[in-house]
């Protein structure tokens, strides 16, 4: 009985004392919008960041030359081709398991059932 009285005390200092309307008042309509703001999700920890370097430092001790640089080139490529592979399987693996929508999709299920803005 004690938390209902105290429950009792704030709504009634929340409603005016003339009319019993809410004294505060929102500023924007209380109503789900139709899009939702189009965030980039986080990104991941950098990929190949020394086999990127050890190409780089070849590419230097060799003036930029390609052809004798080619063992490091394809070192690189191969860590690049591991990475995208795994990316994808763990984008694939969390559609299948239903996790969070990305922003464009919660947008295009939003525009295909929006909310109805007149009353009846």
């Amino acid at each position: 009985m004690a938390a209902q009285g105290s429950i009792q005390e704030k709504v009634s200092r929340l409603l005016s004392r003339d009319n019993g309307k809410p004294v505060i008042k929102p500023n924007k309509a209380l109503a789900l919008r139709d899009a939702v703001a189009n965030r980039k999700l986080k990104k991941g920890e950098a990929s190949c960041v020394t086999e990127m370097s050890v190409l780089m430092a070849c590419w230097k001790q060799t003036n930029f030359v390609d052809g004798l640089c080619s063992q490091e080139i394809s070192t690189f490529y191969m860590c690049v081709e591991k990475a995208q592979a795994a990316m994808k399987s763990k984008t694939e693996q969390s559609n299948i398991q239903g996790g969070r929508l990305s922003p464009k999709q919660a947008t295009t299920l939003l525009k295909r059932y929006p909310n109805i803005r007149t009353e009846v």
